[in-house]
């Protein structure tokens, strides 16, 4: 078998990170909006949330060289937010949800999951590494990341691709992970496919397994990066019909997207990035319908 580049990039990938989430029975509870003013200074402001914090970046900054990709950007996102992460090409999306997991390190910033901050130290190249690899194994094995191009090992089944991670990173038996992984393949409508190969699944079906096989990792957080943007048009909807309905089971969830009506239907708070930093946040009503940077409305007046 002839093993392409995107299987190469992804054998580089750490299984805790394709892998990883508890049922949050809270309501989807609206994030106060922030003063467009201060944006970056009271993204992370939760005195008026009484959910626990799930997830907080303070003053995430990256740096490529001279080129300065993240300016200082702080979010927070709390147990059974859906936040949805907009911008055009280039502001610092992707890179932003590649930090979190350390798939890019930071060049400044801190990262905390729930109470637990991630211990950092500069290297060499002036980036943040973690100080204790363990610990940044934990926190990727509390983080499942949907990627753009599915990243399905190609020579594993569909079941034995979900099955990897219970078993060789959360030490299940390969028969309670059998069991977890027929039932989330049956929750995305693939359980007839689960002794298929990738290579026989569509585009939407191979995203389906992906985000199964992020569930059997049972995340707090889940990240999705463009997970419909490699898609046939026509395959989006059945991708985003999991997602929605992950959403109203109230998991917590940031999603960077260029799939306007979705972030705007099941969205608790809406992020534009611009050039680095957060340009704009708040309710989908008030990202959508009401903002108040000039740049926010001229992006939303070219997708409406």
């Amino acid at each position: 078998m002839i093993i392409g580049e995107n299987e190469k990039l992804f054998s580089l990938v750490p299984l805790s990170i394709l892998y990883h989430c508890p049922l949050f029975d809270n309501s989807l509870m609206p994030t106060p909006h922030a003063n467009p003013d201060v944006l970056n200074s009271l993204a992370t402001s939760t005195h008026a949330n009484p959910r626990p914090v799930a997830l907080e970046l303070t003053d995430i900054h990256k740096r490529f060289g001279s080129l300065e990709v993240l300016k200082g950007v702080s979010l927070t996102a709390c147990d059974g937010d859906v936040i949805s992460i907009l911008g055009s090409s280039g502001s610092g999306k992707s890179t932003l949800l590649r930090c979190i997991n350390l798939l890019e390190n930071p060049s400044q910033g801190t990262i905390k999951l729930g109470d637990n901050p991630l211990d950092l130290k500069l290297n060499k190249q002036g980036e943040l590494i973690a100080q204790d690899k363990r610990q940044l194994e934990s926190l990727r094995a509390q983080v499942g990341f949907v990627f753009q191009n599915f990243n399905l090992w190609p020579h594993k089944t569909i079941l034995k691709n979900i099955i990897e991670g219970p078993t060789q990173v959360l030490k299940l038996s390969k028969a309670q992970a059998v069991s977890e992984a027929e039932a989330l393949l049956d929750k995305v409508g693939l359980l007839d496919k689960k002794d298929a190969y990738p290579a026989n699944l569509s585009g939407g079906q191979r995203q389906r397994v992906a985000i199964a096989r992020a569930l059997a990792m049972k995340p707090r957080v889940l990240l999705f990066d463009e997970p419909t943007s490699a898609l046939d048009p026509e395959l989006v909807n059945e991708v985003l019909a999991v997602m929605r309905e992950l959403a109203e089971e109230g998991r917590t969830m940031l999603i960077v997207t260029h799939e306007m009506r979705f972030a705007r239907e099941v969205s608790s708070k809406v992020v534009f990035l611009h050039e680095g930093r957060i340009e704009e946040i708040g309710t989908p009503e008030e990202v959508f319908d009401r903002p108040k940077s000039p740049r926010v409305q001229a992006f939303m007046a070219s997708h409406h």
